[in-house]
């Protein structure tokens, strides 16, 4: 009865990788994935040249980038969707080593590139943010730590955890990154909650988390432009989001028109942080729909393949995948139609940016990979294992 429930894939001896792949890999999210990078293209072609102008580049340097980048993604995502769970136990552990001593020297070898926040390594021919590659290994690393607290005798995984989130939370706002904080805070929370923690104790976090927010109000005075900012009933029309709002009110339903938008020449974060601006000027609400429907597609369809996995870690770290994924989506066209405070955040997989595009990749890869259907053992077969 069990395995008429949940479902058994059947393993075919000496299968080729590829085709077990394709056979248990969800098409339906990867083609999901691939319309968004087609999408983050054709809004690219239409963002970047101006930018690309004003800096004396060739008009479609960023795009050209931008498409190198993404098949080196797109190529990552694939690889790192054929691992096994216990594989990407062992790469988001060993990840996770690397990019937290990578943000840990940032105030000492990063730069802010002008924009008044360290949070890159110049490499020359490129930049690297170490929070990108983070947040995913981070996960990883909650999820196998959680997972432990199933096992009798285990070690305290949700204590471990929540200190480990804490340290990468102090880290990210000494930069500061409150953006990449919140996702750091917001998938760690839904995986407690998922792992089975009290609803008495996640209130006690999230009056923590507003108090934390208060006092960071107070004492920066970062926060506090930002926060007043957004409180403002008065929008200021040449700031970023007095343009983007006036280009999604110009957009409408259909749009003004393919490359007959202005507000890529006045956003200088036209092709990164407010890459939906563009997309509702110039194709309307209906591309925006499209966009979010794509993001939806992804995020549901993996939630809906986890909700039959009986292995504790893969739940646990597909779950927080999907939903730093689907948080930083919400986050970045919030703040595009002033339902949220300025963050800097890029929308995953359309943004231009060469280590949100790479570490986009391995995130979804992960993510793919732990939604493969595979065979289910029984209930009596994992407590067995745990003792």
């Amino acid at each position: 009865m069990t395995e008429m429930v949940f479902g058994v894939v059947p393993v075919k001896p000496g299968e080729p990788l590829l085709p077990r792949w394709w056979r248990t890999v969800d098409t339906w999210t990867l083609l999901a994935i691939i319309g968004l990078f087609a999408a983050g293209l054709m809004l690219g072609l239409a963002a970047s040249p101006p930018l690309a102008t004003r800096n004396g580049l060739d008009p479609f340097y960023y795009v050209s980038r931008q498409a190198f980048f993404g098949m080196l993604a797109l190529t990552a995502m694939v690889v790192t969707s054929m691992l096994t769970p216990r594989q990407l136990r062992r790469l988001g552990v060993i990840g996770f080593g690397f990019a937290f001593v990578a943000l840990a020297l940032l105030p000492v070898l990063g730069t802010d590139f002008g924009k008044g926040a360290v949070r890159w390594y110049s490499l020359g021919f490129a930049s690297v943010q170490p929070s990108e590659f983070l947040k995913p290994a981070f996960v990883i690393l909650t999820a196998w730590l959680m997972a432990a607290n199933y096992e009798p005798g285990g070690p305290p995984g949700r204590a471990i955890s929540f200190w480990i989130a804490v340290l990468l939370v102090g880290l990210l706002v000494v930069q500061p990154d409150f953006g990449q904080a919140s996702l750091v805070l917001g998938a760690w929370g839904l995986m407690y909650f998922v792992a089975g923690a009290s609803m008495f104790l996640l209130m006690i976090l999230a009056a923590l988390v507003m108090a934390g927010g208060v006092m960071a109000y107070r004492m920066s005075d970062h926060v506090a432009r930002r926060i007043d900012g957004f409180l403002s009933p008065d929008l200021d029309p040449r700031t970023q989001l007095g343009f983007a709002t006036n280009a999604i009110q110009e957009g409408g339903i259909l749009g003004v028109g393919v490359g007959e938008g202005t507000v890529k020449w006045s956003l200088p974060d036209a092709h990164t942080d407010f890459i939906i601006a563009v997309a509702a000027e110039e194709y309307g609400l209906v591309m925006c729909l499209v966009i979010i429907l794509l993001f939806g597609t992804i995020v549901v369809r993996s939630m809906v393949r986890l909700v039959r996995e009986r292995d504790p870690f893969v739940r646990l770290a597909g779950t927080g995948l999907a939903a730093m994924f689907g948080l930083q989506a919400l986050i970045n066209m919030g703040v595009a139609v002033r339902l949220l405070p300025a963050k800097g955040m890029t929308l995953p997989f359309v943004s231009y940016g060469g280590s949100s595009l790479l570490a986009a990749g391995i995130a979804l890869g992960m993510l793919l990979a732990l939604t493969r259907e595979r065979p289910q053992d029984t209930f009596s077969e994992i407590i067995g294992r745990g003792r």
